[in-house]
């Protein structure tokens, strides 16, 4: 092997092992590795405070807590009973683009 085979075997490994690095740090960041684990919680939404800060609002077995939490602590603010699974409204994200589209022709 020459020293340009080399140079080029070196710069390909660094870049693989920086793609590597990259992806973990992407699918980390997207939250996809929680995955749904049986009879534990779920996190509903969260809404930031500030920097260290922000409220979230968890699903436990038969109740929905409302945590207030910060980098030292954890208070629970509110229980709220179970969601009703058939009572949501429809996101108007979720009614599609056609719906949407005539929405804003009919508007103009």
């Amino acid at each position: 092997m020459t020293e340009a085979d080399t140079l080029r075997l070196i710069v390909s490994l660094v870049f693989v092992i920086v793609l590597i690095l990259a992806g973990m740090w992407a699918v980390r960041r997207a939250g996809w590795l929680r995955g749904a684990q049986p009879g534990a919680f779920k996190v509903v939404s969260t809404q930031s405070l500030g920097a260290r800060a922000y409220l979230a609002m968890v699903e436990v077995e038969d109740a929905r807590l409302v945590l207030g939490v910060t980098a030292n602590q954890i208070s629970l603010l509110h229980t709220l009973p179970p969601a009703d699974p058939a009572g949501i409204p429809a996101e108007p994200a979720a009614q599609g683009f056609a719906a949407a589209l005539g929405r804003a022709i009919k508007r103009h």
